[in-house]
């Protein structure tokens, strides 16, 4: 059940490097709530155990509106405004302390070009900020750390960024459009048949290689082949010891051989051959 965890883990972030461009050491943003679970539930130091979590190194964040909160919270969260006070700060330029959320949106925007992971128990918190693109959310659970899987929201993002990417934008269009403007050619016709013959161009080009592209990858079939030539061979006939015992060789030299006749009515008789 760890290992499953852990490839998980190792999954959610290798989807976050890929497509949003994370990279060590991590930034870890931990709101009060957070904290307060690390030290209740003994998991010091919070760094080794979140970097456990992600796979590589970790800074760990928090800001002066997080410390605020803490701080009104009374004595029962004295140990985890401690804790926070050791953390960096991340600048939200907040005059006066506001709630928590609106701090973190304020930090991480609509698209977290800071590339924070947001770690927090409130489930409120992780709902808002798991539909906004490139969060990974962070929370724990008893003695245990856990890395939410990429939302459907994240996923769809990525697929149509990199479906924008196949396709010219604006800017490329009045590009081409300008530079047909200047270039005319031989017949005197002007920009919109330049950005006609381009677009012909690309499309032949396209066509062109498109030419004999299988969508699938064929594989070839494992086919019976014939039998090993090797065991179709004629078994040879062993010749045994015993069968070769009593034999004699056809080069030795003649040499006389005793044999005798043995007969009920006569006598043993001795011949010589």
């Amino acid at each position: 059940m760890r290992l499953k965890k852990q490839k998980r883990h190792r999954k959610a972030v290798r989807f976050y490097s890929t497509c949003f461009g994370f990279r060590e050491p991590y930034k870890v943003f931990c709101d009060g709530s957070f904290i307060n679970h690390l030290i209740v539930h003994g998991l010091t130091p919070a760094d080794d155990s979140l970097s456990h979590l992600v796979g590589g190194r970790v800074i760990l964040f928090t800001s002066r509106c997080v410390i605020g909160e803490l701080a009104s919270l009374g004595e029962s969260y004295a140990e985890a405004l401690e804790a926070a006070n050791l953390l960096m700060i991340a600048i939200c330029d907040h005059e006066k302390r506001v709630q928590v959320d609106a701090c973190i949106h304020s930090l991480m925007g609509e698209s977290n070009t800071e590339h924070f992971f947001l770690a927090t128990q409130d489930f409120e918190i992780r709902k808002k900020f798991r539909e906004v693109p490139g969060v990974p959310v962070i929370y724990g659970l008893r003695n245990s750390l856990f890395l939410e899987e990429p939302s459907l929201n994240q996923r769809e993002f990525v697929k149509s960024a990199e479906e924008k990417r196949l396709h010219m934008n604006e800017s490329e269009y009045e590009k081409i459009w300008k530079r047909g403007r200047k270039e005319k050619l031989t017949s005197g016709e002007e920009g919109s048949t330049y950005v006609e013959e381009v677009f012909a161009r690309r499309n032949r080009n396209t066509s062109t290689r498109a030419v004999g592209v299988v969508d699938k990858v064929g594989f070839k079939k494992k086919r019976a082949k014939g039998p090993n030539p090797l065991s179709c061979k004629k078994k040879k006939q062993n010749v045994g010891p015993s069968a070769t015992k009593n034999q004699f060789p056809a080069t030795t030299a003649p040499f006389a051989v005793c044999t005798f006749q043995y007969t009920a009515a006569a006598p043993i008789t001795w011949t010589t051959s």
